[in-house]
């Protein structure tokens, strides 16, 4: 390892691992002395990979990175699909963001203020190579963005940039179709759609059964209990079902897939709002309201949302009609307002359900967040960790604030008309 200069935390980094990040580094041209390696964020923020900062420190300045390194061990990549979700990242990082970026850069007018273009994360490199991947990325925080409190829900006016960058993400989808529509049949073919990959699991239908009873364990009163079994029991052949709808209709997007506040930064500075997202493990062909529901009801409470949501829902659209006509595009043609209505009730469901089972997953504390993610590298089957999820023992905290957030949810989506 001396080779590498590294210091730090690296020891659950595998030899060729460190091969590709020293290659990487080296590349950088810093003349380096050093490499540390440092821990970023707590656990339960990053549950698909290993996540560290590496500080390398050279006689020709000092630079970071942020590497997502993914999990060996056999049994935690099979349970988290972790080729799949790191060779959709891979495949957006090389591929698809830069087509992205090109598409920006060749159509919209020099003159196109930089809050209206849509920015991401440098990728230095990415190695796909099972059980090996890696992938090296500019460090934000470098330009002053942060990650927020997952526990706290989005001001307006950080939920309203979380929309507007997901209306400029969506834009360069259907201008990439109108431009090359071939380009943009053999990505949305080569991203794969993870949730509907569970779902043509037999077994998906079982663990969600399991799930199912989880969450009515932490439910007080019948009525809630009731809502959460009728929406989800049939939520496999509602995955299907869309998936197989989306192959077809022509509003679909390329989308981010899990836009929740650990996954975007911010930078919040006098009265403005920047957001960049950061993760696309979950990217995949579907439809725009997927993005937008998901990270309403999942970044924000009902307080905020009850002050906020059309006027939410207004913006983004605005939003995108805007980014739309930057590439000559009319938003009444691409995607019409009474269509994103309609598909926000054909999709109301499955982003219930989706949320649903997110909120019992991510509403935990770092310990309990420790804890699952040690049951998931150690158990080697989906239904015994299922069992354990349901036994853990949470802090009271825990349990009001899940259940809060599922109440919430209920709460929301029948008042909306969503479910």
């Amino acid at each position: 390892m001396a080779q590498y200069k590294f210091e730090g935390d690296f020891e659950n980094i595998t030899e060729t691992q460190l091969d590709f990040i020293n290659k990487v580094v080296q590349e950088q041209n810093l003349d380096v002395d050093r490499v540390v390696f440092l821990p970023v964020g707590k656990p339960g923020d990053n549950f698909g990979s290993n996540v560290k900062r590496i500080s390398i420190e050279g006689k020709k300045g000092i630079m970071r990175m942020i590497v997502k390194i993914a999990p060996t061990d056999e049994v935690q990549r099979q349970m988290s699909l972790t080729e799949i979700l790191f060779k959709n990242e891979h495949f957006m990082y090389m591929k698809v963001l830069p087509k992205f970026l090109s598409l920006q850069r060749h159509t919209l007018d020099l003159q196109t203020p930089e809050e209206d273009m849509l920015r991401f994360a440098r990728c230095y490199g990415s190695f796909t190579e099972a059980p090996n991947e890696v992938i090296i990325l500019e460090d934000l925080c470098e330009s002053k963005h942060v990650m927020l409190d997952k526990f706290q829900p989005l001001t307006s006016e950080c939920m309203q940039s979380v929309l507007k960058s997901l209306a400029a993400f969506h834009t360069l989808s259907y201008a990439l179709k109108q431009q090359e529509p071939e380009t943009f049949a053999y990505y949305k073919s080569e991203l794969v759609d993870v949730w509907g990959l569970m779902a043509h699991n037999p077994e998906f239908k079982t663990h969600t059964e399991t799930f199912i009873g989880v969450i009515q364990a932490i439910l007080d009163g019948d009525d809630n209990k009731k809502v959460v079994k009728d929406k989800l029991s049939d939520i496999v052949q509602l995955i299907i079902k869309l998936a197989k709808w989306e192959q077809n209709n022509k509003h679909s997007v390329i989308l981010q897939g899990d836009a929740w506040t650990n996954n975007i930064m911010f930078k919040i500075w006098d009265d403005k709002v920047q957001t960049i997202m950061i993760d696309f493990q979950g990217s995949a062909n579907s439809n725009p309201m997927v993005d937008v529901l998901y990270a309403i009801f999942n970044c924000s409470d009902r307080n905020t949302r009850a002050r906020h949501y059309y006027v939410w829902l207004d913006y983004y659209y605005l939003e995108l009609d805007k980014s739309l006509s930057n590439f000559g595009l009319k938003s009444n043609y691409i995607y019409p307002r009474d269509q994103m209505d309609a598909d926000m009730k054909r999709y109301g469901k499955l982003i219930f359900g989706m949320s649903v089972m997110l909120a019992n997953i991510l509403m935990r504390d770092t310990n309990e967040a420790s804890e699952l993610m040690e049951a998931m590298n150690t158990t080697t089957d989906m239904n015994e960790l299922m069992e354990s999820m349901g036994n853990q023992t949470l802090n009271h905290e825990t349990i009001l604030r899940v259940r809060s957030k599922i109440e919430e949810l209920i709460d929301c989506f029948t008042h909306y008309g969503l479910i």
